[in-house]
């Protein structure tokens, strides 16, 4: 089970943090991936890390955005800088492995003045 957490509404070039909990698994043995879809568009892939710390970012976030690790708290986050309007979108965290490909439930932000 993945749980999202962190959204909220922000101004521009305001900062989140979201935070993605598992349950049932252990982060650091999956990639885990981080999914925005904004209304009337297609869910796009934003940001991943791999098993091994391996790290991606979309060019649309990349250098704003920080993909990190907590094993403690068995969770994966995603720091968000500099936010835009464009960025905008319900923020899903995702997880494939064996059969199954598990989502989140999603958490919502909204950037605007």
């Amino acid at each position: 089970q993945l749980v999202e957490s962190g959204g909220g509404s922000v101004q521009p070039g305001g900062s989140l943090r979201l935070s993605c909990a598992a349950s049932g698994f252990t982060v650091d043995s999956y990639a885990i991936r981080w999914f925005r879809q904004a209304p009337g568009q297609a869910r796009e892939a934003i940001s991943c890390i791999s098993a091994d710390g391996n790290t991606y970012y979309a060019d649309s976030v990349k250098g704003r955005f920080t993909i990190s690790r907590d094993a403690a708290k068995n969770a994966v986050s995603l720091k968000m800088n500099g936010l835009k309007p464009e960025d905008t979108a319900v923020y899903y965290c995702n997880a494939v492995f064996g059969s199954g490909n598990y989502w989140g439930q999603g958490t919502q932000v909204t950037v605007s003045s």
